[in-house]
């Protein structure tokens, strides 16, 4: 290993700045680094011109990629079963670059109704606002996603276990319509987690997370993955897809299908030249670091997770002031037989429960604020995926911009309190809602 040595005649100043490190030295470290830095040396003018023109592949400056960001990226990718993929500051990031490198103003996209409240925002409000049009239909009705499909459409939105209903999507039959299409599907793996299902390996084209969630699950860290899984091919209809078959305007004539379509990285290059470079949704070194020390035990905790789930589940189904519990893995649930397909390793543990209702809206909503406020190990958060287990009420607060037909579509009421249940002790969870619900 290479010893920087101080140059003895080298001043203060430029001591302060330079002495005592080598860019590009290894450091031999067993645990990922965190590479803390906004910039990158270049080895001579050159080198630098060809990863500038995309000639060659390396690191610029850290709003585009980082290397401890880099190891994050594949690591997800892998984990998916995909080609290639890049991280982004959160989960809506992931999304809306997603889309957008699809989609542009003119364009259509079909979305299922069932999707998360932020989703649906993005969808109908910002992305409406570019010139996206956006027809959402019944994720469990295939002839209404064959039925809405136009010319201009460029996408299949959906999520694999939605949140907060924890309906489960049949990713096949959804993939063969859009590819049917002759567009891909992207699919929020969010709630489940590659670890629970790989929706690549039932047709789904680009996989997104909130690594916020299940991936970092420790709740400490915001992030986005957009894997793309390699089995769309843009070249097939280049007419469709000009931002990959025909030239990049800011590379001269550099076309990115051509150049990267066989190694997978069309979509991520894309991505990350355009969105990420250009909205500056980047993904900190740091927090690259923190999502990666959670991967670590992703597999641990979704069995943890799953487990104590569905015995929450199964207690809320039986008790009397329980309308309706919203969880696949009941035997009493629609999607059951589409999780036993998809989901063999568990549910995940994000899902929802309906108050009995009295007749009276009033009374009911005090009855569904009186329960969550009784709540004491359950803590009432806007999150999911966390180590602590979590209470939300949609109506009120994820889902509170939906239309009152919006949420009626999506099966949401008034009195749908929506859990993620954590790593406690399942026991101390069961008793918590026990005495809520007294």
């Amino acid at each position: 290993m290479t010893t920087p040595v101080p140059d003895p005649t080298a001043s203060f100043a430029t001591a302060q700045v330079q002495a005592g490190y080598v860019p590009g030295v290894a450091q031999n470290t067993a645990v990922v680094p965190i590479y803390q830095s906004n910039g990158y040396e270049f080895p001579s003018l050159a080198h630098a011109r060809d990863v500038f023109a995309l000639r060659s592949l390396g690191n610029v400056y850290s709003r585009n990629a980082n290397p401890t960001q880099a190891v994050f990226e594949q690591r997800i990718a892998a984990l998916e079963g995909g080609r290639a993929a890049v991280a982004v500051s959160s989960g809506q990031a992931a999304a809306a670059a997603a889309i957008l490198a699809l989609a542009s103003a003119g364009d259509h996209v079909v979305a299922a109704r069932q999707l998360y409240g932020g989703t649906v925002d993005l969808l109908s409000d910002s992305l409406g606002s570019l010139g996206i049009e956006v027809t959402y239909v019944d994720q469990d009705d295939t002839d209404a996603w064959r039925d809405a499909v136009r010319p201009s459409t460029r996408a299949f939105f959906a999520e694999t276990i939605t949140n907060p209903l924890a309906t489960v999507l049949d990713i096949r039959a959804v993939a063969d319509v859009a590819h049917a299409a002759g567009v891909p599907l992207i699919v929020d793996n969010t709630v489940a987690s590659p670890y629970l299902v790989r929706p690549g390996e039932h047709g789904a084209d680009i996989v997104i997370h909130s690594a916020t969630k299940y991936i970092g699950g420790h709740g400490v860290a915001l992030g986005g993955v957009v894997v793309d899984i390699g089995s769309f091919d843009f070249g097939a209809d280049p007419g469709r897809w000009p931002q990959f078959t025909t030239p990049y305007p800011r590379f001269g004539d550099l076309v990115l299908w051509d150049r990267f379509g066989e190694q997978g990285l069309a979509l991520v290059i894309y991505i990350k030249t355009r969105f990420v470079h250009d909205f500056g949704t980047t993904l900190p070194a740091w927090s690259s670091f923190q999502l990666l020390q959670g991967l670590e035990t992703l597999d641990l905790r979704m069995q943890r997770h799953s487990a104590s789930a569905l015995a929450v589940a199964r207690f809320l189904e039986q008790h009397p002031a329980v309308e309706k519990v919203w969880h696949p893995g009941l035997a009493s649930s629609p999607w059951h037989a589409t999780t036993q397909r998809y989901l063999p390793r568990g549910a995940s543990s994000v899902f929802s429960f309906d108050l009995a209702g009295t007749g009276d809206a009033d009374a009911d909503d005090r009855r569904v604020e009186q329960v969550i406020d009784a709540l004491r190990v359950i803590r009432l958060v806007a999150n999911i995926g966390d180590a602590r287990s979590m209470v939300n009420h949609p109506a009120s607060m994820t889902h509170l911009h939906l239309t009152a037909e919006q949420l009626r579509e999506a099966g949401i009421s008034p009195r749908t309190i929506r859990l993620s249940i954590g790593l406690e002790d399942e026991t101390d969870l069961i008793a918590d809602l026990a005495q809520a619900l007294a």
